[in-house]
């Protein structure tokens, strides 16, 4: 099952939740193209790539689907829950392991550490009804260990592509943040996992990304970590009232997806920018778009935001179309690096030598990880170049 969503659960509804979890290890399959009503029958489709799960975990009425070969549609449902409560269901279509129903050949679990990750990509399509009170949302489950049966417990991102009536995320709002091409209210709370929920701030029927966008974000914040797997990727539904009409018109799942898209632009081109000292990229802060985000360190995970194209000796985030930017044009040791709109000033030119020291002429410094930095979220700067016998390790980048 999927447990999930609204802040105002109670300790009884957390145990009811727990509770299902056994019928869904011995549910039914069913086949692409017919109909099932089965509280918790599942159906391999797409030639096992995928699996459809009715999944009616919260409620006695009858839900039934028909399912497609990377789809389904609700078209059965008579659900009237409190909106206060948990949802009735979530069914869903995934790729992964979900309490030891696998698809086949989806990598899964993943280590988000690995360089297969970031290659992560998911896109859907979906359909709805003008009635009714539920919420239409990726589940994208996180464990601290390779987990393939039971509850996950590192985090569940939830990716919300529209909702309607009175459901809202657990927890409470934390932020916003431009990813895949929209504005997402970020919803937090913790019912014995982290739920990290992105609620689009306009409603979208689709959607396609890599996941390494959004939890990428969640990291930065605080609520997932490096060193946990990637077990399953599921689109569908939660459903308080009603729910028929909803549907899951096409789902994908792939692991040779460029990276992701930071913020909704086309990744194009472009190379990572690797600190010798640190191990890690050139990356703008919170997949930031705007004049003056900051540059800092951060894990190398193949998104846009850490990509740049050498271009009139200029380096351009293809993302953005904006510069590397010493900040006001300063030559002054110290003076900030950062994204700009590109101009064609002394501040956005940079020579890399063939030692792997970056140089902006104008100043005649270094791109210098500050106080010789390595750590995530060190800030980038520029500084007299190493003046001693050969170079300093903070001041030396490779591109890959």
């Amino acid at each position: 099952m999927s447990r999930r969503t609204l802040g105002l659960w109670t300790a009884s509804i957390l145990t009811l939740a727990t509770s299902v979890a056994s019928p869904i290890l011995g549910a039914t399959a069913a086949s692409a193209g017919t109909t099932t009503c089965e509280t918790y029958a599942s159906t391999p489709v797409s030639g096992g790539k995928y699996i459809v799960m009715n999944n009616e975990w919260g409620d006695t009425s009858q839900q039934c689907i028909d399912v497609s070969d990377d789809g389904f549609a609700i078209t059965t449902a008579t659900h009237n829950k409190p909106t206060n409560g948990a949802p009735a269901a979530y069914p869903a279509i995934y790729a992964g392991c979900h309490y030891g129903n696998c698809s086949t050949d989806s990598g899964l679990p993943m280590a988000v550490s690995s360089d297969t990750f970031a290659k992560v990509n998911t896109s859907v399509s979906m359909t709805y009804p003008s009635s009714g009170q539920w919420d239409a949302a990726y589940d994208i489950w996180f464990d601290p260990t390779a987990r393939t049966t039971g509850q996950n417990t590192g985090a569940e991102v939830m990716v919300w592509l529209n909702h309607a009536g009175a459901p809202q995320p657990v927890g409470s709002q934390v932020g916003t943040v431009d990813i895949a091409g929209g504005t997402w209210a970020v919803w937090e709370g913790n019912i014995g996992w982290n739920v990290i929920s992105y609620v689009r701030t306009s409603a979208a029927t689709s959607a396609s990304f890599a996941v390494a966008d959004f939890y990428r974000d969640s990291v930065n914040r605080g609520y997932a970590q490096n060193s946990w797997y990637l077990t399953s990727v599921q689109a569908g539904f939660e459903p308080w009232v009603g729910g028929v009409g909803l549907a899951v018109n096409s789902f994908s799942y792939s692991t040779t997806g460029s990276g992701g898209d930071g913020g909704g632009g086309t990744v194009g081109s472009g190379q990572q920018i690797i600190g010798k000292a640190s191990g890690r990229c050139l990356d703008l802060k919170d997949f930031g778009t705007a004049d003056g985000t900051p540059v800092q360190l951060w894990d190398c995970l193949g998104a846009a935001n850490q990509k740049w194209a050498a271009s009139g000796g200029q380096f351009v985030n293809p993302q953005t179309g904006k510069c590397l930017d010493v900040a006001a044009g300063s030559t002054a040791n110290g003076a900030a690096v950062r994204l700009w709109s590109c101009n064609g000033t002394g501040a956005q030119q940079w020579d890399l030598k063939s030692n792997g020291t970056i140089v902006n002429p104008q100043s005649g410094r270094c791109l210098d990880a500050v106080e010789q930095g390595t750590s995530n979220g060190t800030l980038l700067q520029i500084y007299d170049c190493y003046g001693g016998s050969g170079t300093q390790a903070n001041q030396v980048w490779t591109l890959n």
